[in-house]
């Protein structure tokens, strides 16, 4: 490869280039000119053959953050200048450990990993200072002196790295740790970035105090805009604002917030106001509004390549639409081969949130089951998005909502009992609402003595609640304490099935019998033998029979008898075609009647044979359910889901 020819370039103009870059990156906080200005000074170093340059000019174009560069060209074209640079650099050099720690922080983001940019940071931290703490210029074999730019720079980076739940304590040492050698730097981005950092993180722990954090960090900004920083702030007022449930003042918070950070240059102004847009709906009960957007925003290219929270958005906004192909879909990408692989990103918690509703109203248990798994040890956290750009409130709400859709449901009340006290703690207005109307729910479905009661208590605190805080209760699945219930009635010869207003007519057989004595006694269990022998014994947790429940109870015998009567008298009258109508009905009557009684009346016995009972059932139940999803998807999904089979079968919904 012919090496690049070497072209004169006036020193003062590359110097002045790097110069507005700094300028522009840490006064400003302007990050788009800082790219163009560092853009500037690259192509010029890169003429002159300024090595050193060359690498100033790489540093300055990743910016404050990590992962600034959101497209895969500019990614990589970065990555490609760095890596070169790196290559032309004395390896024990200050300048090649800066960058050799900022390829660290960007691939350990990408791949949600820390490991090696806090090993480049302890390198950083080891290099040798004098008693004053210093840079000791000139030592045997040190590379950076104990520059405090080197390190200030390092704690930037590997803070950006650990932004996952686990890692809460780690980040505030961190951020205490940037405060303090922004003293020794003397550079207005480094003590905003640290105060910046320090009022983050407080709000990611619950910390009570983290308002007087953000008091101080304004203070700073008011003395000294940084439109980096300030972008950040702002978006901290409008999680504030959905906080205290003041949703119009959010929304114009969330236009000012965007218009600061595209004035910023910030990639991620776009889809933070977004994302808060989606927590404001979310509680409006309107979610739905926000396909369009969001169909739109998950393919975005300047998405964060380790932000999973559009996604989960969409399959919850698809799920409330009534669109469960397009919502188990975006579920089951966030799922992968296991949840616990999604990346520990500062949008982690916000993300799980959107995968356990999905999980609920989706009726997924499975999901719900690894999703609280990966939670439960969070549950003490708020659900903060990024660097407090939004609140979901109590990760105790998602654990409890996880439990309600396993069916644990003394778990879900400990759970959302735990979420309500929790998010009175934060002033969480919106997300108190939401943790008693679940709360409610969860007693309602629980039954145990005292539940009805608690479930009233809740219901009548949360409209109070949303009264006074002039909030609204909206009227959606996420919180409507009664589950769809589906309902049964025989209709001739045919069953009719309903569900939240739909319906349909089916044939009638076997499994439309079983069927039929599962619906009615929902939440019961019932043995496959008494199914088949034509009773319903109901069966407690002991699995006891119980009062048993006949298909045919006697008034409905009687009618059957009566009308036999008239059909015998009748058919020798009728036309042909009548005839044959009149003779197919008598047949299914006596058939019913058969199916229902043995020699006497009395109820036919099935021998002791929970085995072939069992098989049986399930054989006429799976055909039932077949012939019902052929002729409605949404009733037959729904009893797919909550019909069980086996020796006891039952009806559980929601």
């Amino acid at each position: 490869m012919p090496s690049r020819r070497l072209e004169l370039v006036p020193p003062d103009e590359l110097k002045a280039a790097l110069a507005d870059g700094v300028r522009a990156q840490h006064e400003a906080g302007d990050l788009q000119a800082s790219r163009d200005s560092f853009e500037r000074a690259y192509r010029l170093a890169e003429r002159a053959g300024d090595t050193e340059s060359m690498a100033l000019a790489a540093l300055g174009l990743a910016g404050l953050w990590v992962a600034e560069r959101r497209t895969v060209t500019s990614t990589v074209l970065l990555e490609a200048r760095q890596q070169h640079v790196l290559t032309l650099l004395d390896p024990r050099s200050a300048l090649a450990l800066r960058v050799r720690t900022r390829l660290a922080g960007e691939a350990d983001y990408a791949r949600g990993t820390h490991a090696a940019v806090l090993a480049a940071l302890d390198e950083v931290r080891a290099q040798p200072t004098d008693a004053a703490g210093a840079p000791l210029a000139g030592a045997a074999g040190a590379a950076g002196g104990g520059d405090p730019e080197l390190l200030a720079e390092a704690l930037r980076i590997a803070h950006h790295c650990l932004l996952g739940p686990e890692h809460v304590s780690a980040r505030r040492e961190l951020a205490v740790e940037l405060t303090k050698a922004s003293f020794r730097t003397e550079r207005h981005s480094d003590l905003l970035m640290g105060l910046l950092w320090q009022t983050a993180d407080a709000y990611c722990a619950g910390d009570p105090h983290a308002g007087r954090l953000l008091g101080e960090l304004k203070d700073h900004l008011a003395q000294r805009d940084h439109l980096a920083v300030g972008f950040v702030a702002s978006a901290i007022d409008v999680m504030l604002a959905i906080r205290a449930g003041r949703f119009a003042d959010a929304e114009a918070l969330a236009a000012v917030c965007a218009s600061r950070g595209a004035a910023a240059g910030d990639a991620d102004h776009a889809w933070w106001s977004g994302a808060q847009l989606v927590t404001i709906r979310w509680y409006q009960g309107r979610l739905t509004e926000l396909l369009p957007m969001l169909d739109d925003r998950v393919h975005s290219p300047v998405l964060s390549a380790v932000d999973n929270s559009a996604v989960a958005a969409l399959a919850v906004a698809a799920a409330l639409s009534g669109d469960r192909p397009r919502a188990a879909s975006a579920l089951a990408a966030l799922c992968g081969s296991d949840l616990a692989a999604l990346p520990r990103s500062s949008s982690w918690l916000v993300t799980m949130n959107g995968v356990v509703e999905a999980a609920y109203l989706l009726e997924e248990p499975d999901v719900a089951v690894r999703a609280y798994q990966l939670l439960r040890p969070h549950a003490h956290l708020p659900m903060i998005g990024s660097l407090g750009v939004t609140c979901f409130g109590s990760v105790q709400h998602a654990l409890g909502v996880a439990a309600l859709t396993s069916r644990q449901l003394d778990l879900a009340v400990e759970h959302l009992t735990a979420a309500v006290q929790h998010n009175l703690a934060l002033a969480h207005w919106p997300a108190l609402v939401a943790s008693r109307q679940r709360l409610a729910q969860a007693h309602a479905l629980r039954g145990s003595p005292g539940d009805a009661d608690a479930a009233r208590r809740e219901l009548d605190a949360a409209t109070t609640e949303a009264g006074s805080a002039g909030l609204p209760v909206p009227d959606y699945p996420a919180a409507n304490p009664a589950p769809a219930v589906a309902e049964i009635q025989r209709v001739g010869r045919k069953w009719r099935l309903t569900l939240r207003g739909r319906g349909v007519l089916v044939e009638d057989s076997i499994g439309m019998v079983h069927l039929a004595v599962l619906i009615a006694n929902p939440r019961q269990e019932i043995q496959a033998a008494d199914l088949v022998a034509g009773l319903a014994g109901l069966s407690g947790p002991s699995g006891e029979a119980g009062a048993a429940q006949r298909v045919l109870d006697p008034a409905a015998i009687a009618e059957y008898r009566s009308r036999l009567k008239n059909l015998d008298t009748e058919i020798d009258e009728l036309e042909p075609d009548r005839a044959r109508q009149a003779r197919a009905e008598r047949d299914w009557l006596v058939a019913q009647l058969s199916s229902a009684a043995g020699f006497g009346g009395r109820t036919r016995a099935f021998p002791d044979q929970p085995e072939r009972a069992r098989v049986a059932v399930g054989k006429a139940i799976r055909r039932a359910l077949a012939r019902i999803t052929e002729a409605d998807g949404v009733i037959g999904e729904h009893l797919r889901q909550t019909v069980h089979t086996g020796v006891r079968c039952s009806y559980w919904p929601g």
